[in-house]
């Protein structure tokens, strides 16, 4: 499912079903944090790299 942009990372994290709490994100080869996803600004072109957390023992 494709987002619109610009969007916020949560807005596009939501849109590909996954919690913004369950992932790491990097934003141009930038780490984010999670209280930043509301704030920071995609655009056409950025890079994106997600891992999802997973729990496991």
């Amino acid at each position: 499912m494709k987002s619109p942009l610009p969007c916020s990372i949560e807005e596009f994290l939501l849109a590909q079903n996954l919690l913004p709490r369950s992932v790491v994100v990097e934003h141009n080869g930038e780490a984010v944090a999670p209280s930043e996803f509301s704030k920071r600004q995609l655009h056409d072109g950025d890079r994106l790299e997600i891992v999802r957390i997973v729990a496991g023992g």
